[in-house]
């Protein structure tokens, strides 16, 4: 019996396009003046030496800035620069410049599936921070008190099986008892691995999604835990 399920944002719960023509490029159109402004401010310091470790080279901020927008475009998956987009996206979220975009049936089973006593988790590639923003404003209201926790790709990458593994730990629950929930194949397969349950969301966006083995559902009102 399922007593967790743990479940992927882009293209699962939330509009492929709402990541990527909504947030990507509003945090690519506010990142350079963000910097100019905010840039000596602690968090944001700290954010960029990180991200200039990891370009490997003595950059200044113009340069930085470049490389960092580069990194956007490639949607590269990197921990200062997913966490500077958080710290973007959190503005326009405050200022009422966007919602997060989840489908309709997401906020109605979430909390179906609360109420039965189900522990809800999110695991995405966006940072901790930029997944509560987004639940945290939708057009349904704040999602964030659905959820028992959150996971990013500090416990490992989505399509890694020790990422499920570890996952599984922090739950304190047999993979068996935990469904995931994604629209990507391999992600799939690496949480199956494991030993987890698996569904996987066709909602139709872009590419015809492989399910392989997996169970398919076009919405969360065709997923039975």
């Amino acid at each position: 019996m399922v007593q967790a399920i743990v479940t992927d944002i882009e293209g699962t719960t939330s509009s492929l396009s709402f990541v990527k023509e909504v947030l990507f490029p509003y945090s690519a159109r506010q990142l350079p003046g963000f910097v100019r402004v905010h840039g000596q401010q602690p968090e944001v310091r700290r954010l960029l030496d990180e991200a200039r470790q990891v370009a490997g080279g003595a950059l200044d901020d113009e340069q930085l800035v470049a490389t960092l927008l580069r990194w956007i475009e490639e949607d590269r998956k990197l921990g200062p620069l997913k966490g500077l987009q958080g710290l973007l996206w959190e503005a326009g979220y405050r200022q009422g410049d966007f919602q997060g975009h989840v489908y309709e049936d997401v906020p109605r089973r979430l909390r179906e599936w609360r109420e039965r006593g189900l522990r809800l988790y999110v695991y995405s590639s966006g940072s901790v921070y930029a997944q509560k923003l987004l639940f945290g404003h939708t057009r349904f209201g704040d999602l964030t008190p659905l959820f028992s926790g959150y996971f990013d790709t500090g416990v490992g990458g989505k399509r890694e099986t020790a990422s499920y593994a570890a996952i599984v730990r922090e739950l304190g629950l047999p993979a068996a008892q935990v469904l995931f929930l994604s629209d990507v194949r391999e992600e799939l397969d690496a949480a199956a691995a494991v030993g987890l349950r698996t569904g996987c969301l066709t909602r139709g966006e872009g590419p015809t999604v492989d399910p392989g083995p997996h169970p398919v559902a076009q919405s969360f009102d065709d997923v039975q835990p």
